[in-house]
């Protein structure tokens, strides 16, 4: 049989140190409201604009596919962990767009004020539609975007805040406690 075209994707990068509820209503709003086939959940190895995370890659994959397997259409991908380092966003779309059609790119609203320092943002800007989620208090500075959709979705809740915290109320029981054991092993 012949393929006839890639698979339409969007994107979800980030750290997901620890991946919480919020996380998993972007999962679920963008298979709702996006015209794709497929969602990629890529968890970072390393944030490019961070030296370090709480959790191991290998435990925020392990979190990643514990929450999102079982999503229909969802696919958790180790592609940036597997690089071992620092992967650049516009990198991984190449990747990616060896097989799949990417489409999308999903963002929180707090990326807006650095996103045109992000590598090749010019190159991004004309390959992907940006989907903006909104995040609290983040202004929707959209000047830069060449196009854009906004997903509406305000839940009061970073990985910063848990980590910060240690408040597991939006953290999914299936990995609140290797989420507890991770923060308190890193605050001895």
């Amino acid at each position: 049989m012949v393929k006839q075209g890639k698979q339409v994707v969007a994107i979800f990068g980030g750290s997901f140190d620890p991946p919480h509820m919020g996380h998993q209503r972007i999962v679920e709003k963008a298979i709702q409201s996006l015209d794709i086939d497929k969602l990629l959940v890529v968890p970072a190895y390393l944030n490019p604009f961070k030296t370090s995370s709480l959790a191991s890659a290998t435990q925020r994959l392990a979190w990643c596919h514990t929450l999102f397997d079982t999503v229909d259409n969802v696919i958790v991908d180790d592609y940036e962990i597997r690089e071992g380092k620092s992967t650049t966003t516009s990198q991984s779309i190449k990747h990616f767009n060896i097989d799949y059609n990417v489409k999308y790119l999903i963002i929180g609203s707090d990326n807006l004020s650095t996103l045109t320092k992000w590598h090749n943002f010019e190159w991004l800007n004309t390959h992907i539609i940006w989907v903006i989620i909104t995040r609290g208090e983040y202004p929707l500075s959209l000047e830069a975007l060449r196009e854009w959709k906004i997903l509406t979705l305000d839940i009061p809740i970073s990985s910063t805040d848990i980590r910060d915290a240690k408040d597991l109320h939006y953290v999914d029981k299936r990995i609140q406690h290797s989420v507890q054991k991770t923060i308190k092993d890193n605050n001895q």
